[in-house]
């Protein structure tokens, strides 16, 4: 049983707790791959919101690599990635610190008994990674965690964290008490498919965009009281229904 549990808020990274960087994909899909950075293409309508391993595909792909090559590369990915930012940390700390208010609203949730943990695209490596040069990971939970590294499919990794919260807590997440937040239309699709709620922050998408893909609330910014109210609420609604 999990001490003062009130529910379990789940994290998006990039653009939602550090501002997205595509300089660390770029550069070991380069590496890889046998590229010059510039001679790598990102699709734009597989980036935001995927998981590493198919952007890494599509990227490939589309920087004319064949499929067969493009998969087999990917091993050898992950160990570029770590290498690539391992060598950039200075330049991660400067360029993609935390967003105002981040740490602040992950301490305030810690203390109002939010168990909290990470769904990321990102390889575990790296969101670690990133999570810890930002200063964010005190209060978070990353063993409960869903990452790319662990599916391809990112509507695969609520199963994830709900298969580790058991093991760990002993007991079944309760979708009525658990909340993603994030800032792309994949992370709300990503909630819905799971049945848990969501709260999206305006930090790419502008609310207008994501009122049409119906999250239960929007934030503008990360602010500790207006978040922590945001899901309290949410959490109280249900409840009385």
């Amino acid at each position: 049983m999990v001490a003062a549990y009130k529910g379990l808020v789940i994290w998006d990274v990039d653009g939602t707790l550090i501002p997205a960087d595509l300089r660390w994909l770029r550069r070991a899909v380069a590496r890889t791959y046998g590229l010059e950075e510039s001679e790598v293409v990102f699709p734009p309508a597989r980036v935001h919101g995927y998981t590493d391993e198919s952007i890494v595909i599509d990227t490939a792909i589309a920087s004319g690599i064949s499929a067969a090559l493009a998969e087999s590369g990917l091993e050898r990915f992950s160990v570029e990635l770590v290498d690539v930012m391992s060598r950039g940390e200075d330049e991660l700390a400067r360029d993609q610190p935390a967003y105002p208010g981040a740490a602040d609203t992950i301490a305030a949730l810690a203390e109002s008994g939010f168990v909290q943990t990470a769904l990321t695209g990102n390889l575990r490596v790296a969101a670690e990674f990133k999570l810890r040069v930002a200063g964010l990971d005190p209060h978070l939970d990353l063993n409960i965690g869903g990452f790319g590294s662990d599916a391809r499919d990112r509507f695969e990794l609520p199963a994830v964290v709900s298969g580790r919260f058991f093991e760990k807590y002993g007991e079944a997440v309760d979708p009525t008490r658990t909340i993603i937040i994030g800032d792309a239309p994949n992370d709300i699709a990503t909630a819905r498919h799971a049945g848990f709620r969501v709260i999206a922050v305006t930090h790419r998408v502008t609310r207008a965009e994501l009122s049409q893909h119906s999250p239960d609330s929007i934030i503008d910014w990360l602010d500790p009281d207006t978040t922590v109210q945001a899901i309290e609420s949410i959490i109280g609604t249900i409840s009385r229904n």
